[in-house]
Order: structure tokens, then sequence, then C-alpha cells
């Protein structure tokens, strides 16, 4: 269907130049050559030729496309708002009509002079070359992001603004490239995408400064984000519901007495039934939410977390210098949130004693120097780790998502990313590991009958994996929603590198409290 589409379009402008060039005082075979047809084009309504090289920036090019095509319809008289609006928008239809009157006038280029701009055509020029160079530096060379979540906390903290750096391991080709500028996969206020799948382009990836490495804090398209249902849009993944709604089921027929099934009999009725009762939708990778987290293992390392500590290719990790894990504190009386907020930087929502207290003791985000000096405190008992057991987590919300292991946010692994071109032996026990890849990140039928793994049809006792991969975790350890949950982060997934943060605002504090940390204004995370 796309194909015929474009096929449409591009027949359309072939066939419109090839007889309004002539009328201009050029050869017809000129509107033959693609690409070639097009800087004739700039000839035609006299603009620089370097105009064309914003046609092939996919999320500027239709933009420029657009002003190409009014122009066009100018040199020919066509000023009036109908004839600019049917050249902007239908050109494949409006050129090729307009090319087949015989007495079609070539004005050239308005005279300004005697014919000047109205105030509102200078204003929309103006706006619309704004928004060509705003988009060319937002996809190809600097994004704002803001930070929502304490997922990097005591690295970047909530109210941050950060620019990311595109040009770090290269500018992702936008592969949605029809799409509302400045809006990510929604228009504002509304529900409906921003973007058109007419087309989808495969991902490519211009020059960059290098790649991606080992504690990079890197902004990435989350990988469990193309399926979303709209219920719940980014706050619960769709595979999370998945598994929730498996537990329910698998508790229903506990309680009603039946022999619970097997976990891949809760996992197809889950999605069956979700498919059935809910709203989704399926995004491109380029239009998934955006998340914000460090690079802590890249394609090749071996990764694995005990007793709340990392540890990559079997030595210690590098410790961030203020991230933080979440501590149980004793303590004889009451502790003020003020306090905690002033002296230890603990944010009004993670002390709040509905959020933090449990029938273990008093829960709170710390981080190794807070903790230390928190158990100096009068009315602190003691300050200890809060780790998670191994099989303690319930109904397998943790990566591989698989009751074969029971693995936990503080005891995971050991596994090594996945890198371009190794391979790895394939068998029902790893399979959970890189099924996704295989399905989703790589584009390949995977099936098990009669206990044999069939890949594209084929039996497959091993796969060569045909992208790197990276392994991304907060800095705010036990409250971040990362790769221990949700596995690896494909290369087609990563967007850009924190470069410095320009502004941040404490959404806890009052305007002469200390709202604005100006501290951290332009200031480079590490």
């Amino acid at each position: 269907m796309n194909i015929a589409i474009y096929s449409i379009i591009a027949i359309g402008y072939f066939v419109g130049f090839f007889f309004l060039f002539p009328k201009a005082g050029r050869k017809s075979w000129e509107a033959l050559i693609p690409g070639y047809n097009f800087f004739v084009l700039t000839r035609v309504i006299q603009k620089p030729w370097w105009w064309i090289l914003l046609l092939v920036l996919p999320g500027v090019n239709i933009l420029m496309l657009m002003v190409m095509n009014s122009n066009l319809a100018s040199v020919f008289g066509k000023l009036d708002k109908q004839s600019q609006v049917f050249a902007i928008f239908l050109p494949f239809i409006a050129f090729p009509l307009w090319g087949k009157q015989e007495k079609l006038p070539y004005l050239g280029p308005i005279d300004r002079k005697k014919f000047p701009k109205s105030s509102l055509r200078e204003w929309g020029d103006a706006i619309v070359f704004a928004v060509v160079a705003a988009s060319i530096i937002r996809t190809y060379f600097l994004e704002a992001f803001t930070i929502p979540t304490s997922s990097m906390e005591k690295t970047l903290l909530i109210g941050d603004y950060l620019f990311v750096s595109k040009m770090a391991y290269g500018p992702k080709v936008p592969q949605t490239p029809l799409s509302f500028p400045f809006a990510h996969h929604s228009l504002p206020w509304l529900e409906t995408p921003s973007y058109l799948e007419w087309m989808e382009l495969d991902y490519h990836r211009l020059l960059g400064f290098g790649d991606v490495e080992r504690n990079d804090i890197v902004v990435f398209n989350y990988p469990e984000g193309d399926t979303v249902l709209l219920a719940y849009q980014s706050n619960r993944s769709y595979n999370q519901v998945v598994r929730d709604v498996m537990s329910d089921l698998k508790e229903r027929d506990i309680n009603r007495g039946q022999q619970p099934l097997s976990f891949e009999q809760y996992d197809k009725a889950a999605r069956k039934m979700i498919k059935e009762r809910m709203e989704y939708t399926v995004r491109p990778v380029d239009k998934r939410e955006h998340y914000i987290k460090r690079c802590v293992a890249v394609p090749g390392d071996k990764i694995v977390v005990q007793d709340a500590r990392l540890f990559i290719n079997d030595a210690m990790a590098f410790i961030p210098p203020d991230f933080q894990f979440k501590y149980i504190v004793d303590k004889k009386g009451f502790l003020n949130k003020r306090i905690l907020k002033e002296k230890f930087d603990v944010n009004y929502q993670d002390s709040d004693p509905r959020v933090a207290q449990s029938s273990e003791g008093f829960k709170i985000p710390l981080t190794l120097t807070a903790a230390t000096e928190l158990e100096t405190l009068d009315g602190v008992d003691n300050v200890t780790l809060d780790v998670t057991p191994r099989g303690a987590s319930s109904q397998y919300p943790i990566f591989p998502n698989n009751p074969q292991y029971d693995w936990a946010v503080d005891y995971w692994g050991p596994l090594t990313v996945p890198e371009k071109g190794t391979s790895v032996a394939l068998n029902l026990m790893n399979l959970p590991f890189y099924e996704r890849i295989i399905k989703v990140y790589e584009g390949h039928d995977l099936k098990v009958t009669d206990g044999k793994i069939l890949i594209d049809g084929a039996e497959a006792a091993s796969y060569t994996f045909e992208m790197n991969y990276y392994f991304m975790m907060g800095d705010n350890r036990h409250n971040s929603a990362d790769s221990r949950y949700w596995g690896f982060v494909p290369e087609d997934h990563i967007v850009g590198k924190a470069a410095f943060v320009w502004l941040s605002i404490d959404p806890e504090l009052g305007l002469f409290d200390g709202k604005i940390r100006f501290s951290r204004m332009f200031s480079i995370p590490e």
C-alpha cells in the first residue's frame, strides 16, 4: 500500500515537472532524472541550490518540499489561496493539471518591490524558516529534555533541564519523517498520533563523535514502548500488564481449586484478554518514550548483580559519585521531612510516611555518604541496606520475566550483553533472554514447536546478533525501572548522550526557598 502511494506521488511530480519545466525555459528530460530534477526546480523558482540539501533531511524535508511547491505555483502566477493550498498539499495532482494548460505563463519570482509581502506573509515565512532551523538542530545536533522522575538521583534530579547531544553517537535518521514539528508521539492536548506511517525508513545513523561507552549517561527510546495500552500510556508497559493479568488468572484458578496452567498458557490467555478488552497502539522505534539511564555494560560485557553490588566482567563496576540505594532506617522517633530534605537532600515524596513506612522499617533512598551521616542523628538506631533476596519479586517482573529464573533487582545475572556479529547457542532454557531480540528488535519469525526452536521456519540451534545491545541502569538503584526489568537496549533505540544541565528547578520548594538550583546550572552530569 505504501509503495503504491509513493509511486503515485512520484509519478505526479515527474509528470508535472515534465510539462512545467519547458514553460520556464528548461528541457522536459530534466524532469525525469531523480535528484537532478529538484536541482532544476531551484533554478526555475530561482532559490539557492543548497535548498535541495534540506530535502534529504527527514523531519525537515517535508516542510521544505511544501515551501518549494508554493514557490513553483507562484512563478506560474498561481498566487490565490486556493491554488497555493492545492500546490502545497496535492502537488502530484496540481502540477500535471497546470502543466497541460497551454496558455500558462512563466512569470518568474514575484517582484517584491511591486508586490510587497503582507505582514501575515512575512510572519509566516519567518515562522517556517525558524521551524526548519530548530528542527535541524533538534533532530541532528541538540535536543532539550526534562528529568521527570527520580531514577537517576542524585546524578540527575527531578526538575533538571538538560541538553542531549545527538552528535555524540551520530544522529539517527528519523524513521517516521512525516510528523508534526516538535511533537514526539502525540499531538499536544490530543490523543492523536503526531506522525503518519505512510513512510517508514530503515534504521540509519549518521557519523558522530564516537560510540556508546561504559558509564555514559544515555537517552534512548524505551524498548518495551512498542505496544502501548492507551489507558496507561507510558505509566505501565504492555508486558507488565500482561504479567499482572497472568497473576490474576493464576490466582483465580487456585482460589477455585483448579490445577494451575503452564506459564505459556497463562501468557497466551492474558494477551488474548487484553487484545479483546483494551485499546492499544503500536509505535515505531523513534516514537517510543524517552528514557535516560547510565550505560553500565556495553556489547560483550558480562554483567552480574550480587547482593545489590554491580560487577562487570568480574570486577566491581564504577560507582557514580552520588548514586543511591534504598535503606531501612530503624528509628525511635519521628524523622522530620524538612531536615531530611535540607541535610540529606531526600525528596519530600520519598520521605512521606505513607510511602516510606513499611513492615521492615522506614525506607528512604540515600547516597552512601548520607546513609553514614543519618545513622548519627538522634532518634536513629540503625541504617541498613535494603536488599531484595532472590525469588522475592512477584509474578516475574525481573528480566527475563520467566519462572525458570528467580532473579531479583539485587541478584541478577550473570549474563553477557549481545554483540553484533557474535553467536549464541539457543535452547529452551536460555531462549527467554533472546526471544524479544529475535522477534521484535531484529524482526524474525520465532516459534517453538515440539520442543524445537524455529527461526523463519528453519530449526535453529544458534543465533547471530544483527545489532549491538546495551545494559542500562539508573543511579537510584532501588527506584529505577531499567534493564533489570525489561532487558537490553538495541543500538537503534539510542538517541544521544547527556551533555549539560542548563536549568534546574526543585518542584518541592518555593521561589524563595531554593527552588532554582543555581549550582547545577551549566553543570555536566558524570
